[in-house]
């Protein structure tokens, strides 16, 4: 493929450092070119701060990079190889319809993999047509890009180009590409497809790269893989419960879908809880609640303990040594989950120190959300404005009871009034994607209308601005008889 001089001078800056692992952790393999391709959304503000030059991207020979029609300067394509619990089941697995370009080097001099998500076939696709769909793309866009406004780690989505083509799913949809930011796409069954089909030598060379990469501070330490293990421990752990904050479920919690970055990845079946339900799923595939909203944070310990097994062999040449330093590191998790959930949810209530019986207080709201069926968002923004009566808990003795020793609680702080309702005002979010907004913005997309897309981005931009603009974001959907459900691999 060749290169014009717009491509050329569109900043990018590219390395190819995983392409510098052992060749069996990916195959090298250039996109399939589309049709027709056209830009759909591009977002100004990430590719600014990745040292891309926007105009030149927009161009018609930029579009062509997002298509995977053009190959930027320096870009060695490859797509990874990595294994996965699904659902529990371990198997073998890859990129099937993703392509790395290559890792953008910023002018801060910080490291971005640049993927093209549903750009053709792989070796690793098992059948699949490789290829995506719009509104999935765009579902993409719009959630992951949510969540960095929210403050939790995320993928980022830098562009969706429509094809020109058609994609057969249960019905026939119009095709498209995503290109998703990433620290890295290092993930837990990436350590598992090394421990299972790899040498020591290249799962040290997999856990030395990953040190190098996102965990240089730990490079000195006795055990550099212990202290990996650690640090990935550390940083799930406030991940989880960034989602839990939020309401957010992310429904396919497979151990190829949970990063060593501590990024959010992977947005297929993920959807926002209105209703407070801690059984709630949306996965269309989850049938048995595996991935239910309260079960995140245990099987986020699930899978840290698949990567504590899979670095097995370098965290000591006694197995059985080595079988119990893994076990006394993961059981640190369920305490420093529930210590960053702990500290979140206090923000939440305007609580700015610690006392014993903070998590009563807590627990026992919660129990009357569920009880009463509050909207998990809305009731913590009433709670900030002190607008009580809009909550589904307001009129119940219960509900009276609580708020009482609510305020006590806050009285009995040294920091003002004032200091709290900020905090509370920068923790609880005035909107989330709404599940029904979403799907509103996607059918209106896929009919050719982007403009309430672009409303929404906009409004979730900033979802702690608490402006008159963001109300009517707030509002909840119309009651249904059929549950909410979302999609996996579309």
């Amino acid at each position: 493929m060749t290169k014009s001089k717009t491509i050329i001078e569109a900043g990018w800056n590219l390395d190819n450092s995983y392409a510098r692992l052992p060749k069996s952790f990916f195959t090298s393999h250039n996109p399939t070119p589309v049709r027709a391709p056209k830009l759909v959304i591009f977002n100004d503000s990430l590719a600014a701060s990745l040292g891309l030059k926007n105009e030149a991207l927009k161009s018609e020979e930029g579009v062509e990079v997002f298509a995977g029609n053009q190959i930027p300067e320096g870009s060695s394509p490859l797509a990874q190889a990595y294994a996965g619990h699904q659902f529990g089941h371990f198997t073998m697995l890859g990129d099937g319809r993703a392509i790395l370009l290559g890792e953008q080097i910023t002018p801060q001099g910080e490291r971005f993999d640049i993927q093209l998500k549903g750009s053709g076939r792989t070796p690793y696709s098992r059948g699949g047509d490789g290829r995506a769909a719009l509104g999935p793309m765009l579902r993409e866009y719009i959630i992951s890009e949510a969540m960095h406004a929210l403050g939790i780690p995320t993928t980022r989505s830098l562009a969706v180009v429509s094809t020109g083509e058609t994609v057969i799913r249960e019905t026939d949809l119009p095709g498209a590409i995503l290109t998703r930011i990433a620290a890295s796409h290092l993930r837990v069954g990436t350590f598992e497809y090394a421990a299972k089909w790899g040498t020591v030598e290249e799962l040290r060379a997999l856990a030395d790269y990953t040190i190098k990469r996102h965990y240089p501070n730990i490079d000195a330490t006795e055990n550099r893989y212990l202290s990996l293990l650690r640090e990935v421990i550390k940083r799930l752990a406030k991940l989880i419960a960034k989602w839990q904050l939020v309401g957010f479920i992310h429904g396919v919690m497979n151990t190829d879908n949970m990063t060593i970055s501590g990024e959010t990845i992977d947005y297929g079946p993920c959807a926002f809880m209105d209703t407070y339900d801690p059984a709630t799923v949306f996965s269309s595939i989850d049938r048995q609640g595996r991935y239910a909203y309260s079960n995140q944070p245990k099987m986020a310990g699930w899978n840290l303990a698949r990567f504590a097994e899979a670095l097995l062999q370098l965290l000591h040449d006694d197995q059985e040594e080595a079988v119990k330093l893994a076990q006394d590191t993961i059981l640190e998790f369920p305490d420093l989950y529930r210590h960053h959930w702990l500290e979140g949810m206090r923000a939440k209530l305007g609580i700015i120190n610690e006392e014993q019986q903070d998590e009563s207080l807590i627990e026992d709201l919660l129990n009357m959300m569920h009880k009463y069926r509050a909207d998990f968002t809305n009731t913590f923004r009433a709670l900030t404005f002190e607008k009580l009566e809009d909550t589904d808990l307001h009129g119940t003795e219960e509900f009276v009871q609580w708020t009482e020793r609510w305020k006590a609680r806050l009285d009995r702080q040294q920091e003002s009034k004032v200091s709290s309702l900020e905090l509370m005002k920068n923790s609880n979010p005035a909107v989330i994607p709404r599940n029904h907004r979403v799907e509103e913005a996607l059918e209106a997309a896929e009919q050719g209308d982007f403009s309430v897309m672009e409303r929404l981005l906009e409004v979730l931009s900033n979802p702690f601005a608490h402006s008159p603009e963001q109300t009517e974001y707030t509002t909840v959907s119309e009651p249904s008889d059929r549950p909410y459900r979302t999609f996996c691999g579309t």
